[in-house]
């Protein structure tokens, strides 16, 4: 299969990517997330062959089951935004101080989503689709196709195009968007993000190559969350702007550490809202995936050389959350979920101009020359509050902040940790998710195309471990895990770090709860209905132990 890798420059983590438009004005101005590069963004997909290299990071997750209708597309959490440590005078943190954008550039909550022009078989032109039938009826699991046999009429081979949303809460205290990960040197904001894939695995196609270099293989719908519910910029890949990803704290919400939040998602005639009530400020914004906001589907035309905007409302896929409803090209097996984007931050000990990393990488008492993971790179200087320099590429190594021993653990040199509760579902919010799975990606990071130190074969699992090895051959000195906790203001709440002294009630054998390896089955590319399986993810399904 012909892969196109897009050939765009480096502008940060958030690939922000400028670009002529055609038939826009000369100094017109196109700007776009580019997944190839911003790592720390998109939803992680199964096939490394899409971009011709990794493209990814380390997700570790809870999963959230039920058979209640709604479940799949309407839900509530409660929040609590963490803290980070004080920092000195002119903003040189102390050597034992860790902030929450070097352990996470983001966190989400997500959602499987119909969009009709996404993998694993877009329909392409409604007036003359490639693929007449397969549609995705919204809200409903009569879109599960997990069946194996490509003759089968809930084959995995016809099953509807899928879109995975994030909802993405961004820390405070480091470089600011765009092109950095920070909407604030103090407060918080958050983006619905929603990401495709214009791939056809049925037929073995990919988008022509002109789009790719427009928008991406991966295009993303992008909104922060503003006060009034209307987008600042245009939301969909065509036609999004520098606006699109520049925060505005007139029009969006900004949000304090240590707000208690409340999220809730749920479908309605013209797309998911998602509205986020501060109930510590008093503030809410709220966001909804419509056409009339600017949200839009990416024409799948593989032949032509086009790159059209459809104005799409995007509703959530299914009805229910369970093991069948997922994303059948991601990586992950999830539908209902928390995720933290983890691997990413590593001290640099200088960044040059173009963004890269020479001289050392790492903690101190832990440098070491820096390699070929140290990329996108911000100077102290850029920083919006704490001085430190790194690079937010995937940490391949396993050797960056993430993982080491800096999470929270009731250190007030160390972050809050992030603070959620179970969503719960019905026409008042008051009906638990029965089932809970940990779930983490680990073996499609450990890979020998991402880490020659973690030679996992992801057809057999030989070689597939937790926790991971560093480049130096050694266990990392860390790895983060879930914990149901107390005395957060719910009877039981999931925190996200270490154990915590007085808080931890379960913490579910830390890094052994992510359970055995999981083998999934995935659309075979050019497979005409076939499918393949490999092993991506380790995964652990329990009675959920934490509801309100």
């Amino acid at each position: 299969m012909r892969r196109f890798r897009a050939r765009f420059t480096l502008a940060g983590i958030a690939a922000l990517t400028l670009a002529l438009v055609p038939g826009t004005p000369a100094l017109a101005e196109h700007v776009h997330i580019e997944c190839q590069y911003s790592r720390s963004l998109c939803a992680e997909v199964e096939d490394p062959g899409v971009f011709g290299y990794y493209v990814g990071h380390d997700e570790p997750s809870t999963l959230f089951y039920s058979n209640r209708p709604g479940s799949g597309n309407r839900m509530q959490y409660l929040l609590t935004l963490p803290s980070d440590p004080q920092v000195a005078a002119g903003g040189v943190p102390t050597a034992g101080q860790s902030f929450n954008f070097e352990l996470h550039p983001a966190f989400w909550f997500g959602m499987a989503m119909c969009d009709t022009q996404s993998s694993p078989r877009p329909l392409g032109d409604p007036a003359n689709p490639i693929n007449p039938g397969i549609s995705c009826t919204p809200d409903s699991d009569s879109n599960i196709h997990e069946n194996p046999d490509p003759n089968a009429p809930d084959s995995l081979g016809s099953h509807p195009g899928t879109a995975f949303m994030e909802m993405q809460f961004y820390p405070p205290g480091w470089t600011l968007w765009p092109p950095g990960v920070s909407c604030s040197a103090t407060q918080w904001c958050a983006a619905l993000n929603i990401d495709s894939l214009s791939i056809d695995y049925f037929h073995g196609a990919d988008q022509n190559t002109n789009c790719q270099h427009q928008v991406g293989v991966e295009p993303v719908n992008f909104a922060f969350i503003t006060l009034s519910g209307v987008p600042h910029a245009p939301p969909s890949p065509v036609n999004s702007t520098a606006g699109t990803f520049t925060p505005n704290p007139a029009t969006d919400l900004f949000m304090n550490s240590g707000d208690k939040i409340t999220l809730n998602l749920q479908d309605t005639p013209h797309g998911l809202r998602i509205d986020v009530i501060d109930a510590t400020t008093g503030q809410r914004g709220f966001m909804t995936s419509s056409a009339a906001n600017g949200f839009g589907q990416v024409l799948y035309d593989p032949t032509g050389s086009t790159c059209k905007n459809l104005p799409y409302d995007f509703h959530p896929e299914y009805s229910t959350s369970s093991e069948l409803t997922r994303v059948p090209w991601a990586a992950h097996s999830y539908n209902i979920a928390f995720s933290d984007e983890i691997g990413h931050f590593d001290f640099c000990g200088h960044v040059t101009a173009s963004g890269g990393c020479n001289g050392t990488e790492g903690a101190a008492g832990d440098l070491e020359a820096s390699d070929k993971d140290d990329n996108a790179c911000f100077d102290a200087s850029s920083s919006s509050l704490v001085k430190v320099s790194g690079c937010l590429d995937t940490n391949s190594g396993f050797d960056g902040a993430s993982y080491l021993n800096v999470w929270p653990d009731g250190s007030p040199d160390h972050p809050t940790p992030i603070v959620f509760t179970s969503p719960t579902t019905g026409a008042n919010f008051n009906q638990n998710f029965s089932r809970i799975a940990f779930e983490a990606d680990l073996p499609r990071i450990e890979a020998p195309d991402v880490s020659p130190y973690n030679p996992c074969n992801r057809n057999t699992g030989v070689g597939c471990v937790k926790p991971p090895l560093t480049d130096d051959h050694q266990q990392v000195d860390f790895y983060p895990f879930f914990s149901a906790a107390t005395g957060y203001g719910a009877t039981c709440a999931w925190a996200f770090g270490n154990d915590i002294p007085g808080h931890t009630a379960n913490d579910f054998g830390g890094i052994a709860q992510y359970g055995p390896l999981l083998r999934l089955t995935y659309p075979l590319f050019g497979g005409l209905g076939a499918t393949t399986s490999r092993f991506n993810d380790f995964r652990q399904v329990l009675d959920n132990p934490c509801v309100r």
